[in-house]
């Protein structure tokens, strides 16, 4: 038998990020296939594993810096380092409702673990402590906790834990053991697990986490968790399923639920916090909030995407915000959770460069990634964005000449998957609006593609910012400070007012003729920029129409369409 540590120190962190990242990537597929709660969105493996994957990479760059000799001790962190590690790379790397309470189950332990008076191991009795206030943390996260979920299997847990006499193996053991049978119990707690004939897909995920840990800790695989069972299973062997579906439809989710999840990190105070919990929770549900110290983990489920990221703006800063569009007839369909893995035939992904223009792309349909300046988002994330559109077809939209070819990396990524993925060079956001305008997803994929395609083509495109240094441009040398207007990615116009320079380049757009401006304002621009453009084309351009959008904290001050 392998030597396994006596004790819960910085290594069984390391040992247990690791095989429960192993665990779950092998059990992904099962657990997605079972997700039928609070979404039938077929994805909830998915989501654990990504954000298990974001603490153990945090924890590998602890011991990888104490290796180096960033650390008092090389090669050897503390324990406290290591779940502090731990914790935060699951904070950041969240993602959807199952992967952000497992988030803060971990900065639950980590509190405990880390605290000022936390010794340099844990044995059983404070490994104990530490998943009791994970669970008690966890749902003080949720806004509305349900049992029958994630959160019944963690009190379970902890519950049974905190009963059990000896080292960190047998509390190990016994929090797994509480944890299996409190998960095959879920399908009596929730009408809408014994309408499907599962169990929670959340609840599955965790007892294979605490299997990791009872193997890193004894190393010893704890039994009754196959990586795919047997078959069905009945509760008293239950890792994944019931027995056998019932038939009362009464417990079928609904039509009607919200049409979109929305999830970012914020930075922001305590108290702005509690505000920003009191606004989502009457926007929306699926409310969860985890996090602390001033940075938080944001996730709600809700009609008006914008609204949900607003609140965000209003409370703090927030960023990497992810705005997902439930498939009509998809997630909150009768009957959806019976096929929670079915797929809808086509969705449209976009990158967008600000929180109001992500809301104004999820009200039209698509799954909008933001990009902040100076923080594109990477190829990993966009396959992600593609798989959380669950469709059958996926258009993307880059709009970036930079990300052109991230998006390209992307989508032979998801066509190996078995995606059909289109990708339209998209250069800019308002490109972007042109083509989801004409998106029609009833028409044959290559037909809605190439109209698409056309009315990005046919639109020019221009922004307005202000230059960061001193350097050369195609109008001449520009100073720090200076309003510069780019056409079609070029300086075209340098100035030292930034209304007179959007004025300026509207005209010279306008002059090669077009039907319809769009202007994008985001928040460092003045006031009466867009009346005063939208009064330029009102006086000296009969028969264009102007529509303006408010794209929040976007990289550039205004952006500018003409079709």
């Amino acid at each position: 038998m392998p030597q396994v540590p006596q004790t819960f120190d910085a290594l069984a962190v390391r040992a247990w990020c690791g095989l429960a990242l192993d665990a779950l990537g092998r059990a992904r597929e099962e657990i997605d296939a079972i997700n039928v709660y609070p979404v039938a969105d077929g994805d909830t493996g998915t989501n654990l594993y990504l954000t298990l994957e974001s603490a153990a990479t945090a924890v590998e760059a602890v011991f990888a810096g104490h290796e180096a000799g960033g650390g008092g001790d090389p090669g050897r962190p503390t324990l406290a380092d290591a779940v502090r590690a731990m914790a935060h790379g699951a904070l950041i790397g969240a993602r959807g409702n199952s992967g952000t309470i497992l988030a803060q189950l971990l900065r639950g332990m980590a509190q405990v673990l880390a605290g000022d008076d936390a010794p340099a191991h844990a044995d059983g009795t404070g490994l104990g402590l530490a998943l009791r206030h994970a669970a008690d943390s966890a749902r003080q996260a949720v806004a509305h906790p349900v049992e029958g979920t994630v959160l019944t299997v963690a009190s379970a847990a902890a519950d049974a834990a905190g009963s059990a006499d000896g080292d960190c193996g047998a509390v190990a053991r016994a929090a797994y053991e509480g944890a299996r049978t409190a998960l095959a119990e879920t399908p009596d707690r929730l009408d809408v697990l014994r309408q499907a004939g599962v169990v929670d897909a959340g609840g599955r995920g965790l007892v294979t986490v605490l299997a990791a840990l009872v193997e890193s800790l004894t190393g010893e695989t704890p039994r009754g968790l196959a990586a795919r069972g047997p078959g069905p299973h009945t509760r008293t062997g239950a890792v994944h399923t019931v027995a056998a579906p019932c038939a009362d439809d009464d417990a079928v989710p609904q039509p009607g639920g919200p049409a979109f999840e929305v999830i970012y990190l914020l930075e922001a105070e305590d108290a702005a916090v509690a505000r920003l919990r009191e606004r989502l929770d009457a926007l929306g549900d699926s409310l969860v909030v985890v996090g602390g110290d001033g940075l938080w983990n944001v996730h709600v489920h809700v009609d008006d995407a914008g609204a949900a990221v607003e609140a965000g703006v209003e409370a703090g800063r927030p960023y990497r915000i992810r705005i997902t569009h439930f498939g009509t007839g998809d997630a909150h369909a009768p009957g959806a959770g019976r096929t929670p893995a079915e797929r809808v035939q086509r969705a449209v992904v976009a990158v967008v460069p600000g929180e109001g223009l992500a809301g104004l792309y999820a009200q039209a349909g698509a799954t909008a990634v933001l990009a902040r300046p100076g923080e594109p988002p990477a190829s990993g994330e966009l396959v992600h964005a593609v798989r959380r559109a669950h469709a059958r077809e996926v258009v993307l939209l880059p709009n970036d000449a930079e990300l052109r070819h991230t998006a390209a990396a992307a989508a032979e990524q998801v066509r190996a998957e078995g995606v059909r993925v289109a990708l339209i060079p998209t250069r800019s956001a308002v490109q972007g609006i042109a083509a989801l305008a004409v998106h029609e997803p009833e028409r044959r994929f290559d037909e809605d593609v190439v109209a698409m395609t056309s009315a990005a083509g046919a639109t020019r495109y221009a922004e307005v910012t202000v230059a960061e240094r001193q350097s050369w441009t195609m109008a001449g040398i520009c100073q720090a400070g200076d309003v510069l207007g780019l056409v079609d990615g070029d300086v075209a116009v340098i100035g030292q007012d930034l209304t007179e320079t959007a004025l300026a380049v509207l005209d010279r757009m306008l002059a090669a003729g077009g039907e319809l401006v769009t202007l994008v304002v985001g928040d460092g621009a003045p006031q009466s920029v867009a009346e005063r453009l939208e009064a330029r084309v009102r006086e000296g351009y009969l028969a264009v129409d102007t529509v303006v959008h408010h794209g929040g904290r976007q990289g550039s001050v205004l952006l500018i369409g003409v079709e």
